[in-house]
């Protein structure tokens, strides 16, 4: 049997899209995609569909209107971008498509590539390794702070940790965090809290921003200060949605800096933040299912036929399967016709004539019948042949005729008088009964037959 049906696993084909779903999700997140918008299309519900395409393939793309209202200026067909969302499957119709959160202009390629190739560097040295990594302190006696003094996620830090734990003392250790050089005054700003050991953990963050905004946060200046801290450090780069080389090679990477103040300070409230997590989880849910819904509300929508229509339609395909139906019967009854026909003219020309083969049957019986009775004369005659021979040479024969046979006290046959020694017993077989006797003297002899 072949291993298709030796499989014991089937998947319908709604958990096939949903599997495939979670998979693209898992395994394309955080990717921005470029290319050229083409098709698009603004639905009545204010949400926007387009493909976006280069020289060689295309993949389709949703815009939800609550995404499109944080666009800086409307999509444009023709527009080169790149967009960032969730890659993924359409499972309704089951279409691989990416559900757009962000858009830009495209042109950020070479810092990219930069930053790609020193994270693939970095990972392969370990530096993102989770064994490396260090646990934060549930209490810790001094809180550090990396940033610049005019930073507004100064304010937010300090401002969450005064009203989470205002008994730990907080330390800064001030440096630009963009511009030219920054990099280098970030990375000295590190070394100094570590050499002073003034803190238990520490905090590299500021506001979010653009690429060229945080791109100090990518040197390898920074990475490496970073990586060669004893102190755990925990970073808070720019938003949520933004990722740094810093967050990868820090202990912890907190999605915002007050996410981070939040992290290292004591947490009296982790009932309160579970809810939080359970209701942002609940939310991402009822936001998927609320664009699902919508881009199949729009989709179904393009589909609407009126009942007229779809009637007419309907009648027509009817005509069609009844005139099918009429030619079809008409052609299998002829076909039916001609092979019946064909076989009465089969069967008249290969008839087998019986009375001829009754008469050859009676003469091969009475073959048979003659043939058996001579075998069995012949047979009889053979086997009174056979007897007459028998009778002819069988020794009892020859004792009817007056003879008799000697034989010793073992059986064997005496055929020389020579061989017998006085008073050895013998037994005389006649032609009717035996008698057993004993070798006598010579003078004896004559009288043994008396």
């Amino acid at each position: 049997m072949s291993d298709l049906f030796r499989s014991a696993l089937t998947l319908t084909v709604s958990e096939l899209n949903a599997a495939a779903d979670d998979l693209l999700q898992t395994e394309l997140a955080g990717y921005w995609v470029s290319g050229e918008i083409s098709n698009l299309t603004r639905a009545a519900s204010g949400h926007y569909y387009f493909a976006l395409k280069d020289d060689q393939a295309q993949v389709r793309c949703a815009l939800f209107k609550f995404a499109a209202a944080r666009l800086a200026q409307p999509l444009k067909e023709g527009d080169h971008v790149e967009v960032l969302g969730k890659i993924g499957i359409y499972g309704a119709r089951g279409e691989f498509q990416i559900t757009v959160n962000e858009v830009r202009q495209m042109g950020l390629g070479r810092l990219f590539e930069r930053y790609e190739r020193l994270k693939a560097r970095l990972q392969e040295q370990g530096f993102f390794d989770e064994e490396r990594k260090r646990r934060l302190p549930a209490q810790p006696r001094a809180i550090g702070i990396v940033t610049s003094l005019a930073a507004a996620a100064l304010r937010d830090v300090v401002s969450t940790l005064k009203r989470r734990a205002p008994h730990i003392p907080v330390i800064v250790y001030p440096t630009p965090v963009q511009g030219a050089g920054s990099e280098q005054q970030i990375a000295q700003a590190i070394q100094t809290a570590q050499q002073r050991q003034e803190v238990d953990v520490l905090i590299v963050c500021r506001g979010g921003g653009s690429i060229e905004d945080l791109w100090a946060f990518n040197e390898e200046a920074v990475v490496y200060a970073v990586a060669a801290c004893t102190l755990p450090v925990v970073s808070g780069v720019g938003h949520e949605t933004d990722f740094t080389l810093c967050d990868f090679v820090a202990d912890v990477r907190a999605p915002t800096p007050t996410a981070a103040a939040e992290l290292v300070s004591p947490n009296n409230a982790e009932h309160l933040r579970r809810l939080q997590h359970i209701g942002q989880v609940l939310q991402q849910y009822a936001w998927q299912h609320y664009r699902n819904a919508a881009q199949k509300t729009d989709w179904l929508a393009q589909r609407i036929q009126h009942p007229r229509q779809k009637l007419a339609e309907q009648n027509k395909t009817l005509q069609y399967l009844a005139q099918s139906m009429q030619h079809y019967g008409r052609q299998r009854c002829e076909r039916q016709q001609h092979r019946l026909q064909q076989l009465a003219y089969n069967l008249a020309a290969n008839r087998p004539d019986i009375a001829q083969q009754k008469q050859r049957l009676s003469q091969v019986q009475a073959a048979l019948s003659a043939a058996i009775k001579q075998n069995l004369q012949d047979k009889i005659q053979r086997v009174m042949q056979y007897r007459q021979l028998m009778d002819a040479t069988s020794p009892y024969s020859v004792l009817r005729r007056g003879y008799a046979l000697v034989r010793d006290a073992r059986g064997h046959v005496v055929r020389q008088a020579e061989r017998l020694r006085l008073g050895q017993k013998v037994r005389v077989e006649f032609a009717e009964g035996q008698a057993d006797m004993q070798v006598l003297p010579q003078q004896a002899q004559d009288d043994l037959f008396d």
